[in-house]
């Protein structure tokens, strides 16, 4: 069986005969499974560690590093760390620096009470999972979706609704789809824009319509997971349900993070602004497993947010380039469709068309069996769709340097073209 399929064929922590006569994990631990991206990253890491000539398509990370005043400020904080503990909270010269980050977006009139952080937005939304979802409890979010969303629901026992949005209207929400959503009741609605694994980014129009529809419904918690809300092309902008509907900001959890912005996906640091009832209960979670972020990483924290932004605003740029090129490649491939990112560093080109074709006498019957066949014979790694609830599509994440990204499209033209 291809590693690939792993995801979807095994059952997480099943287990053995010998295991069965110990004492067994929680319940919940048969929901948890390994994250699709990680699994096919580590074999992608792994095939290049025997000698192949790989090129990575799989892994989100922005693949730059932050400006030196981060470093600097990490360094010094490092020479006068006092060893103990932090706020469960964030310092707060971390939580002010992120609220002047946030009025930079627009995001007005919010407090530190408002405000908490975490190790990642990742742990932050199974924060606010943990807060506002009890078991049975219903989330509704749209497809094509982060994958650990439907994850981090499984483990707490949510209801989960898909919402699909499929290529054909762009990979976005409709105003119709929303109101039938959330006529159910659901206690959170889960929206992510700019879109991982989509880059679609959605204009203010569209937030206005969507926005208009949630008014409608005050028993459901918005999360608006925007971490990618500074890497915008093409004059879109980034816009925010809270922007549009003010009065939306009493029950709209905005989620962001330092990974993708400044290059800092290692160092771990996720916030929300929230209404203060959910800021505070992420908080009282936090005092209970990770306590605080450490000094240092708060340090460097504060710089990256507060410091100078000529980094993220030339990455910004160089994305819209890359994009271009990606974008470019995917069009050019005979009936293969991919609406036109515009933002973060993703394409998901929808790929059907190899479906019930044959490469090097390999039936390509799904998604995963395309990815499998293109990193096993040209050696380039994508993550399969299915992975983000779309199964016609595949995910390139294209924040590799340029040398890389030109050599793993090339392989991907040429990969459909030996298709029979």
């Amino acid at each position: 069986m291809p590693l690939l399929l792993a995801r979807v064929k095994m059952t997480a922590f099943a287990p053995s005969p010998l295991e069965e006569m110990m004492p067994q994990l929680a319940t919940r631990m048969g929901r948890a499974k390994p994250s699709a991206i990680m699994v096919i990253a580590e074999k992608a890491k792994r095939l290049k560690a025997e000698g192949r000539d790989i090129v990575s398509f799989s892994i989100g990370v922005p693949n730059f590093l932050p400006g030196e005043h981060v470093y600097a400020a990490a360094r010094e904080a490092l020479a006068k760390d006092s060893g103990q503990y932090g706020s469960n909270r964030g310092s707060d010269a971390l939580v002010d620096a992120f609220l002047g980050h946030i009025e930079a977006l627009g995001l007005m009139g919010y407090k530190r009470e408002n405000v908490s952080t975490g190790v990642g937005a990742k742990q932050i939304l199974y924060n606010l999972a943990e807060a506002l979802l009890d078991e049975g409890d219903e989330i509704a979010f749209p497809a094509p979706y982060w994958t650990s969303y439907l994850d981090i629901a499984e483990i707490v026992g949510a209801k989960i609704n898909i919402l699909p949005c499929p290529p054909e209207q762009h990979y976005k929400l409709t105003p119709a789809q929303l109101d039938e959503a959330l006529a159910r009741k659901p206690r959170v609605f889960l929206f992510n824009n700019p879109s991982n694994p989509t880059g679609m980014v959605y204009t203010r129009d569209e937030i206005v319509a969507l926005a208009d529809v949630i008014a409608k419904y005050p028993d459901t918690w918005i999360i608006t997971d925007d971490i990618y809300n500074t890497m915008v092309f093409d004059g879109v902008g980034y816009h925010n349900f809270v922007h549009v509907r003010p009065e939306l900001k009493d029950r709209v959890i905005f989620v962001d993070s330092l990974s993708k912005t400044y290059g800092m996906p290692g160092w771990r640091v996720g916030f929300i602004a929230a209404p203060e009832s959910v800021a505070k209960a992420v908080t009282t979670l936090n005092s209970n497993h990770i306590t605080s972020l450490p000094e240092v990483i708060t340090a460097a924290a504060v710089a990256a947010l507060s410091g100078p932004q000529d980094v993220p605003a030339a990455k910004c740029a160089e994305f819209a380039v890359k994009r271009d090129r990606v974008y470019n490649a995917l069009i050019s491939i005979p009936g293969v469709v991919c609406p036109r990112p515009q933002g973060a560093f993703y394409a998901f080109p929808d790929i059907s068309v190899a479906f019930g074709k044959k490469h090097n006498g390999v039936a390509i019957t799904t998604d995963v069996d395309f990815c499998a066949a293109l990193l096993e014979t040209k050696g380039v790694a994508c993550v399969p769709g299915s992975a983000f609830g779309e199964p016609r599509a595949l995910r390139i994440s294209y924040s590799c340097p340029d040398e890389a990204l030109d050599k793993g499209m090339a392989r991907i033209v040429e990969f459909f073209a030996e298709l029979t």
